[in-house]
């Protein structure tokens, strides 16, 4: 996490990753300093968020510098299709609390892509919940967060169904089953009852 207790922004996190980046290449040594007070100077609390709104470096130049700072693969979860077995283990206020979304289980282990893998409290948490072994992967923090919200808030697809069962309720019968047929094979679709 990039903010410490008492608010500050931790130089420590901010200083290695700028060290890693250089070191990559993705942005030149000379360029640190003007990067680091830019971050210092804005209202963006995470680090990772202001480099790539920025245009600082890539999200894909950043998850490598993120793997190596925190030594767990990098996962990145733009355009992944999130399964809702994995995410309905989780309340969606802790998912999003400490920006963490669950990508896949063996049956023993359970993989999670985090913005913050050595967050010590979070394995603790973890385990409120599951009772699997948990491995880490490391994603951009607000790509997790929009994952997130993605899944659970309402789809567009269930607005235009809604519009639909104002025509034709029948139509929208037909159309809701298909949904749950999806659902029932693991797919996206959410019961608005099951997100409260």
């Amino acid at each position: 996490m990039q903010i410490n207790q008492n608010g500050f922004k931790q130089n420590s996190f901010v200083h290695d990753i700028i060290t890693l980046l250089v070191e990559q290449k993705a942005i030149l040594a000379d360029e640190a300093p003007a990067i680091i007070k830019g971050f210092s100077d804005s209202q963006e609390y995470e680090f990772d968020a202001f480099l790539v709104d920025t245009g600082v470096v890539t999200p894909a130049q950043l998850l490598t510098a993120l793997e190596k700072y925190y030594t767990v693969p990098a996962f990145d979860v733009v355009g992944h299709f999130f399964e809702s077995t994995y995410l309905h283990k989780f309340p969606k206020q802790f998912l999003l609390f400490y920006g963490v979304i669950p990508l896949e289980d063996d049956e023993n282990t359970l993989v999670l892509v985090a913005s913050d893998p050595h967050n010590n409290d979070l394995l603790l948490e973890i385990g409120k919940y599951v009772s699997y072994d948990v491995q880490f992967k490391v994603g951009l923090y607000q790509d997790i967060i929009d994952a997130i919200k993605e899944f659970y808030d309402p789809s567009l697809t269930e607005d235009a169904m809604q519009e639909m069962y104002d025509e034709s309720p029948d139509m929208l019968m037909a159309e809701r089953s298909e949904f749950e047929q999806l659902d029932e094979a693991g797919g996206f679709f959410i019961d608005q009852e099951q997100d409260e």
